[in-house]
């Protein structure tokens, strides 16, 4: 199976080349934007077209995300041209004040902001022009590399002692993009042996969290590594945020359907964010204790 993947500096696009080449069934050609023409696509004749998301659509300008939705819309006329099923990830975000109970798949976003219902215009085009589609709706992404690789920045903010802030009010369900680049790879593999299970799904980690409290479990965990690995630098602080004080926001993702379909899993956040956690810390040469014979004169 070849999937073409545009915006190649993103953390789910990273994510995704490393589960390829760990598969010896997948082959990925990466385009470095999101401009896509149809020559290309029918030059390059992927199985697939995947769209990383627009990460927090809601901090983003108007012009940013117009921009995105309109080259999303040009590449659905492009894949429809060529007969090349698309893949488009967006933020739940979109789900703008969320709901009390976990959100099913068949609710469409109804936001306020006038950006944010760009967004939602262009999933409506696409479901109602171009049927071979999946529209993947995701929690808050966390990486270590990448563009919008949240725990890269949370971690590369708190090494250097500066503060984090983050919302107490808003509960989420943060998401490993490691995981779902292993659940789309998995997803797009059963639609290319005939599934046919086109349409809207929601992907996300286990276990509803507050911002705040996922950034304090995320310090929390990197300063017991440290310690043990005999760095005992000061790690920056943690503030609470309340932006939702008559009405705490529940943007909690219900994945039921993607189990049921193809059999995915949701990855608990937790173990994710343990096992980057320790990737970072093998990696970081600053987080290697001295070894005996360097520290002898």
């Amino acid at each position: 199976m070849k999937l073409l993947i545009l915006d190649a500096g993103h953390c789910l696009s990273l994510a995704l080349a490393r589960e390829a080449n760990r598969r010896t069934d997948t082959e990925l050609v990466i385009e470095e934007g999101l401009e896509l023409s149809s020559e290309q696509l029918e030059a390059l004749a992927p199985d697939a077209l995947v769209i990383p998301p627009l990460a927090r659509p809601i901090r983003a300008t108007p012009a940013a995300v117009t921009a995105h939705a309109e080259a999303v819309e040009r590449c659905m006329e492009a894949c429809r041209a060529a007969g090349v099923p698309l893949v488009w990830c967006v933020s739940d975000q979109l789900y703008e004040d969320g709901f009390a109970e976990p959100i099913d798949e068949h609710v469409i976003p109804r936001p306020r902001d006038e950006s944010l219902r760009r967004l939602v215009a262009t999933g409506d085009r696409i479901r109602a022009e171009y049927p071979q589609h999946l529209i993947v709706r995701l929690g808050p992404l966390f990486a270590l590399e990448g563009s919008h690789a949240w725990l890269g920045e949370l971690i590369d903010t708190l090494v250097v002692g500066e503060e984090l802030r983050g919302e107490s009010d808003v509960t989420c369900c943060p998401t490993s993009a490691d995981a779902v680049a292993m659940a789309l790879i998995g997803m797009l593999q059963q639609q290319h042996c005939g599934a046919g299970a086109w349409g809207s799904y929601h992907l996300a980690g286990t276990e509803p969290i507050s911002v705040y409290t996922f950034i304090s479990v995320v310090r929390t965990q990197l300063a017991t590594r440290l310690e043990g690995r005999g760095d005992h630098r000061e790690l920056g602080s943690v503030k609470a945020l309340h932006h939702h004080h008559d009405h705490p926001l529940r943007r909690v993702l219900n994945c039921r359907r993607v189990l049921e379909v193809f059999g995915v899993h949701q990855k608990p956040w937790r173990l994710e964010v343990g096992r980057m956690l320790d990737a970072w810390c093998q990696a970081n040469e600053a987080c290697r204790p001295e070894r005996e014979d360097e520290t002898r004169p």
